[in-house]
């Protein structure tokens, strides 16, 4: 990487250009300026390629009247967008815009999304873990153009790159040598900007990015949540760092007060949960990780929106100096707007904090679909459509995606079981364990009115179970670390397990765990085939390089040897299915739970 492509990243224009255009702005000095001028952002965040309105429980939202209603979908989002919008507006957002999408958006390394957001007119957008779903290089060739390298060009050509900026400050390459020529492009002027980076690090992305509203300067810091090491595929993020996110904001903000800019906006991927069934404008949020970031980044900072957690909140928390900012969410897959109103201070370039009104507008489906967007989506729809359509088994009933008492659920365990199948020959598997969070949308035996009842799962409904294009590998693990894996699953551990994420087995693999028992104590009884496994014996554990990699906190996969790789995961399910039809959803009796 070049000195001056490292400066870009490092500081995204606001050095380069921003300082120079605060120096040279014209003057009017037939009229007095106003004192201050308006900027409305509007902001999405957890769209996860969702062209198409999502379905069930992900297609709903409580509106501001206590209301569930029906919400999201590309062509709705586009018309309640261009509704919200005034010539004072700019569009932003809050990460995972992209992975763990539906087939039309996967199918072409979600492409469509991306151009989806261009269309809309999204400015900047702060990387969400998703967004390193298939590696940094994939994310800098989304952000920058270029064909897949691997799968070529989409059927719309040759991928062109985001018009808008993907920001994340807290995302730093490993190798400090890297930084020597970052720092010596900035010159010997800009000495206070050059010893505020090497004190930082070499950032692997643009950090912030500046945008001017009405002739004044608004500085967006972008931040990924600091767990995304354990929550995406370790190989692909093996040269980045994901530091803190209030030391990295921190850092960030200085950096723009440094080059005159002082209304500055935080982007952050991360959140908090809130009290269920409350209206998108009240202020549910629990206080979690996402309050911590709210109520520690600088006083510099006038308001944060945040992403992750998939809820609506719209809160004002106090800022170190005790002042009110907005902390605020959008829920998840385009079914809220986020709209912030402020007054800008033409004299110190600062937001008035007084000014900041915000609201969550849920995007109902009871408005005229955008017409150019609806278009948009049904050709991409048409693109997918034949592999999306084509059948690759039956199954007897529903398989639903509903956890028993024990955690297991019947398409966690039938997942579990193809991935077994998949990876018996060649990688000598014994068991296989799948992870409970890329288990996503049941296997229905009545899809629609035109094929009610029959029974058919085609490909796209067997994508959208485990939409994450994850590898199949095997490793070995001795019974004693298999045992600890499984205590992983629960929280109280050294791994920081943050709530229970049960691992779903394969029909052959059976244990019992203890709700009770202290941890590294829970597990015991552990069986393969009917056969009582031993701590010295060797087991060859199938899994996805999700969780081979450690991912979800299952660090002691990581101690797994002799590494195998096979399939993706998708095509070992799609195999299973089409070797054992009609199939039916598998008893959760794998595990057995004692007080």
């Amino acid at each position: 990487m070049t000195s001056r492509s490292l400066l870009r990243l490092a500081l995204a224009g606001a050095v380069t250009s921003g300082a120079v255009l605060l120096a040279t702005l014209p003057a009017d000095a037939s009229k007095a300026p106003p004192s201050t001028v308006p900027v409305r952002l509007l902001a999405l965040n957890d769209f996860h390629g969702h062209l198409e309105p999502p379905t069930g429980s992900s297609g709903r939202m409580v509106d501001e009247h206590g209301q569930t209603v029906d919400a999201g979908g590309a062509a709705y989002v586009a018309a309640h967008m261009k509704a919200l919008a005034d010539p004072n507006t700019i569009a932003v957002a809050q990460g995972d815009l992209i992975g763990a999408t539906p087939l039309i958006s996967a199918a072409y390394h979600d492409e469509p999304s991306i151009e989806f957001m261009d269309k809309l007119g999204l400015k900047v957008a702060a990387v969400g873990n998703h967004e390193f779903d298939e590696g940094y290089a994939e994310l800098r060739r989304i952000m920058d153009g270029g064909c897949h390298p691997v799968d070529g060009c989409s059927p719309a050509g040759e991928w062109k790159g985001a018009k808008f900026d993907y920001v994340g400050a807290n995302v730093l390459f490993k190798n400090p040598n890297e930084k020597t020529d970052a720092l010596s492009a900035l010159g010997a002027k800009q000495s206070e900007v050059k010893q505020l980076l090497a004190d930082w690090g070499v950032p692997a992305l643009p950090p912030v990015s500046v945008k001017w509203m009405n002739g004044v300067p608004i500085g967006f810091i972008g931040l990924v949540t600091q767990t995304t090491p354990s929550i995406v595929t370790t190989e692909g993020i093996k040269d980045l760092k994901f530091v803190d996110e209030v030391k990295a904001a921190n850092v960030a903000s200085k950096l723009l007060k440094l080059v005159g800019v002082k209304a500055q906006v935080v982007l952050v991927h991360e959140g908090d949960q809130v009290t269920t069934g409350q209206s998108p404008d009240a202020c549910s949020a629990i206080p979690g990780v996402g309050n911590r970031i709210a109520t520690q980044v600088d006083a510099e900072v006038d308001l944060v929106l945040s992403g992750h957690s998939h809820q609506a909140y719209l809160c004002k928390v106090k800022d170190p100096a005790g002042n009110d900012r907005v902390y605020s969410q959008g829920g998840s897959f385009g079914r809220v707007i986020t709209q912030v109103d402020m007054n800008v201070n033409v004299r110190t370039r600062d937001i008035e904090r007084a000014s900041v009104v915000a609201d969550n507008h849920v995007v109902t489906r009871t408005v005229a679909p955008d017409p150019e967007i609806s278009a948009f989506v049904q050709t991409w729809k048409n693109r997918v459509g034949p592999v999306a359509n084509k059948p690759v088994g039956t199954i007897t009933t529903d398989v639903a995606n509903m956890a028993a008492p024990s955690g297991e659920t019947p398409l966690g365990d039938l997942i579990a079981d193809a991935q077994l199948a998949a990876t018996k020959t060649g990688g000598n598997a014994q068991i296989a364990l799948m992870n409970p969070g890329g288990v996503r949308e049941p296997l229905t035996y009545a899809t629609s009115p035109a094929n009610e009842g029959d029974g058919v799962v085609t490909y796209g409904e067997a994508f959208a179970t485990q939409p994450f294009n994850n590898l199949m590998q095997v490793v070995t693990l001795t019974g004693a670390q298999l045992k600890t894996v499984l205590e992983q699953q629960f929280t109280g551990g050294p791994n920081n397990q943050a709530f229970t994420k049960i691992l779903q087995p394969s029909a052959n693999f059976t244990y019992t765990y203890s709700r009770s028992a202290a941890w590294g104590s829970k597990v015991s009884n552990m069986k393969i085939d009917g056969v009582p496994v031993t701590d010295a014996q060797t087991i060859r554990v199938a899994a996805n390089n999700f969780l081979v990699g450690g991912g979800d906190a299952f660090v002691a996969f990581r101690d797994g040897t002799e590494l195998w790789s096979g399939p993706l995961d998708i095509d070992a399910f799609v195999d299973y299915l089409g070797a054992n039809s009609p199939t039916a959803p598998p008893a959760t009796n794998r595990i057995t739970v004692i007080d």
